[in-house]
């Protein structure tokens, strides 16, 4: 067993730990055989492979892992989370395509299936909020967006190109590479992870990797059947998550 261990080499454990990999798992994420327990121990130097897949998977800055740098965090590339495929319509051009809650269960695999898109609804907003830009239809699912988002409702939301131009505290459709989520995103201080919030406080934040995320849409508008007039209870709920939100948004900016 190596007597010495090097700083490479707790700060490369230090990044295990914070993403609670075990030994074996962080080894398949980065490709090494078996174990990371021989990287650990000192008895294996860090290869350059290993050094750039903790460039790529986690925006590790090769120099702070080897104590050359108080700066941890790389950010290693623009995160490309445009759409894959856009909807034309019969005159070729662009539409808003609508996905229900069946067809998001499929989406996340067929994003870049022109085909596939053929059995997707779509139609046109003639309106200047919808133009110059790409726009497509969620329907949301579940109670985790209440009050504000209902399930059933439909989101519209524009497509966002990179991670870079998303902003703080606004509601995305995010497709990952197994589901779409409809929520609140927050950035962290390692740029290759976000949050995201739900407005049901029942449901905790999901941190995930910007890897993950195959498209985002900001979500601009909705459309709602459910007319009915709220109730007093209700309109104080709303208020109150509203200046949540505020109270929220003040603190990040005095921060």
């Amino acid at each position: 067993m190596g007597t010495d261990i090097t700083p490479e080499i707790r700060r490369f454990k230090e990044v295990r730990d914070e993403n609670n990999f075990t030994q074996a798992d962080f080894a398949q994420v980065l490709g090494i055989k078996n174990s990371t327990a021989d990287i650990e121990r000192g008895r294996t130097k860090l290869s350059g492979k290993v050094v750039a897949e903790l460039l790529r998977q986690f925006g590790i800055n090769p120099l702070w892992l080897f104590g050359e740098s108080n700066q941890k965090y790389l950010q290693v590339s623009k995160g490309d989370v445009s759409p894959k495929v856009v909807s034309l319509n019969s005159a070729g051009e662009e539409n808003i395509a609508l996905v229900n809650v069946k067809a998001a269960a499929g989406y996340p695999h067929n994003v870049q299936d022109i085909d596939w898109y053929q059995q997707l609804p779509a139609f046109d907003i003639p309106l200047p909020e919808y133009r110059n830009a790409s726009h497509r239809g969620f329907q949301v699912e579940g109670d985790s967006m209440l009050p504000n988002f209902r399930p059933g409702e439909w989101v519209l939301g524009k497509a966002v190109p990179t991670i870079e131009e998303a902003s703080n505290n606004r509601v995305y459709v995010v497709v990952l590479y197994d589901s779409v989520l409809v929520k609140k995103i927050q950035k962290l201080p390692d740029p290759s992870r976000l949050l995201l919030i739900s407005f049901n406080e029942e449901y905790l934040p999901i941190e995930i990797r910007v890897n993950d995320i195959q498209e985002l849409w900001q979500v601009n508008s909705k459309l709602t059947f459910n007319l009915d007039a709220p109730s007093e209870s209700s309109l104080l709920k709303q208020l109150q998550q509203s200046m949540n939100e505020l109270k929220s948004e003040f603190k990040s900016i005095r921060q």
